[in-house]
């Protein structure tokens, strides 16, 4: 099987099981296990805040010893946790089997990132595009079948049981994958060099200021995607609407991401990167505080895509942002780094907003959140150079 379509294969199965997980059914769950709104964002965070401490060594031990071996050691995260939901009686052991699950996306997530852009550096920002979309097709799937099966059966010991039995499809898939040849000398170096090369890729990646500067920015936008992901369940239950309508809501949003990103890929290949991802984050800002306002399937259905278009463009021109500015041997430990800052933003944004809308309102909630993602877009305007508009242009 072609090495691109494999790892795309592997990252949908992956991205459709761990998404069937979370949103709307893991919202629910927790809510049914008695767990306060301040708790339920922290449970939806949990996984996220596991990639926070462990994307970044992950990605830089891939670039040491292999991205197929790390990639295997995420995709057993994804097959065994899930075996274990049916067995939470309380919102404790479902807070602490959310962050073990985490360890699935912390140590997969970047290096399959690492993988695709370091396939070849020409038309990086489409394949990362078609990339990000392979995800989001699980992504889109996900919930809306987490969704329908919850509605019809009313089990969640069900839900996660296919959530595992995916998680063994994408262990089996990842098996499979070639490992790439440029990473074939350092996997057979001796001990002390892969720490030597370990220790100084971190180093590298971790004090350069344009990786950390493209890396907040997604970790902004994500700070109000997590928020909308962990709260809309609670907020459209609220209004009326049932769990398959739920599942149409976040599926629309996903839908238009899906199709959007590998075009916004293309685009920044052509046009530069920052203009995508400014355009990006204004629609993000306009979205949040607009589906929040909404009150029924109609209004939720119109504004969802709005997001899903935001999203869209700002991550997969992040993604290859970042690997424009760093050599290859780096990829592992530049996409470990952004992973780890743009998860701390998606970890902040459901306990961000529990905490806002326990004290106030969803509405003033998202707000504030949409003023945060506004004030980033203004400042990479005024402060990031776009590597890529030379040869744009």
């Amino acid at each position: 099987m072609n090495a691109f379509i494999a790892v795309i294969l592997a990252s949908l199965l992956s991205r459709l099981g761990y998404q069937m997980a979370r949103s709307p059914v893991l919202p629910r769950f927790a809510e049914d296990l008695g767990a306060t709104p301040e708790l339920i964002g922290v449970i939806v965070a949990a996984s996220t805040i596991t990639g926070v401490f462990f994307k970044l060594p992950a990605g830089a031990l891939s670039d040491v010893l292999g991205r197929k071996k790390m990639m295997v050691l995420g995709a057993l995260f994804f097959a065994a946790p899930p075996f274990f939901y049916p067995l939470v009686g309380d919102a404790t052991a479902l807070l602490v089997l959310r962050f073990v699950h985490g360890f699935a996306t912390a140590i997969f997530s970047p290096v399959a990132a690492a993988y695709v852009a370091g396939l070849a550096a020409h038309g990086r920002g489409a394949r990362l595009g078609w990339f990000s979309s392979g995800n989001d097709v699980g992504a889109t799937a996900g919930p809306m079948i987490g969704g329908l099966v919850l509605f019809y059966t009313m089990s969640y010991p069900v839900v996660y049981l296919i959530v595992a039995a995916l998680g063994v499809l994408t262990l089996l898939v990842v098996i499979l994958l070639p490992e790439p040849e440029s990473l074939e000398p350092l996997s057979s170096s001796s001990l002390p060099a892969r720490t030597a090369a370990f220790v100084q890729g971190v180093r590298e990646i971790a004090s350069s200021p344009p990786v950390l500067i493209a890396s907040a920015i997604e970790g902004v936008m994500y700070l109000g995607y997590g928020a909308f992901l962990g709260f809309l369940p609670i907020y459209a239950k609220a209004h009326g609407l049932n769990d398959a309508e739920i599942a149409i809501v976040l599926g629309t949003q996903l839908v238009m991401a899906m199709a959007a990103k590998p075009i916004a890929g293309r685009a920044s290949d052509r046009l530069g990167r920052k203009p995508v991802i400014v355009l990006g984050l204004v629609l993000c800002v306009l979205a949040l505080p607009l589906i929040f306002r909404a009150e029924s399937l109609l209004g939720l259905i119109a504004l969802a895509p709005l997001l899903g278009l935001g999203v869209a463009a700002v991550t997969p021109v992040t993604n290859a942002l970042i690997a424009d500015l760093v050599a290859t041997r780096r990829l592992g430990a530049a996409m470990g780094v952004f992973g780890t800052v743009f998860d701390f933003g998606e970890a902040m944004g459901p306990i961000l907003a529990g905490f806002l809308i326990g004290q106030f309102s969803y509405t003033r909630a998202f707000d504030v959140i949409a003023v945060i993602i506004a004030i980033s877009a203004m400042a990479l305007l005024l402060l990031v150079r776009d590597p890529s508009a030379a040869k744009a242009r």
